[in-house]
């Protein structure tokens, strides 16, 4: 008899996988890519150091300045008539930004009767009471400028006070100006300009 041959079912076939053909081609352009990434990478990290390395010296710069600038200076305020505060803000405002090249600075309390230059400070007060001694002392005015003063030695240095004048303007420069008296002189105009004259100096 002949013999039957009989085909498998389809569920016990072998599978089998069809991959696509890889080609050693196909890599190239993934390695290009990954360069391209890698000196991206190095681009973006470089541009972050630098950003940081200027923050950095910024940072120090402002700290360098901090501590080299004086912080504010205690100046006494004092507690003149409305009318004399008025026109003595106004003596005040006109103050020039520097006195013997020493720059401005601030004064505490903030006040607008009062300034300060340089360190150690030059004092400046608008709206003092008269010092002692000096309505005996018209013989002893001297003139700056125009400007009639009333100096008073101190222990570190001069006070100068506006003699002649509607208002009593102080000025307390310390020793390390020598000539102290130098310091009248930056001043003279705003003086002259916001403080009346009442009686020259004789």
């Amino acid at each position: 008899m002949p013999k039957l041959l009989l085909a498998a079912p389809p569920w016990s076939r072998p599978r089998t996988t069809h991959r696509p053909p890889t080609h050693r081609g196909q890599l190239a352009p993934r390695g290009r890519l990954g360069l391209r990434s890698l000196v991206g990478l190095r681009g973006r990290f470089a541009l972050r150091s630098r950003l940081g390395l200027r923050s950095l010296v910024g940072l120090i710069g402002l700290l360098l300045i901090a501590g080299c600038s004086p912080g504010p200076t205690p100046v006494p305020v004092p507690s003149p008539a409305p009318e004399v505060a008025a026109a003595c803000a106004e003596l005040v405002k006109a103050l020039p930004a520097k006195v013997l090249d020493a720059e401005r600075r601030e004064a505490s309390p903030k006040s607008p009767l009062t300034a300060a230059y340089g360190d150690p400070p030059i004092e400046m007060t608008c709206g003092v009471t008269p010092p002692a001694g000096m309505a005996e002392a018209q013989s002893q005015c001297f003139e700056v400028n125009g400007v009639g003063w009333f100096a008073k030695q101190v222990e570190n240095g001069f006070i100068f006070t506006t003699i002649g004048r509607s208002l009593y303007f102080e000025v307390a420069v310390p020793a390390k100006y020598t000539p102290e008296a130098n310091a009248l002189t930056d001043v003279s105009d705003a003086v002259q300009k916001h403080n009346k004259l009442v009686t020259p100096c004789t």
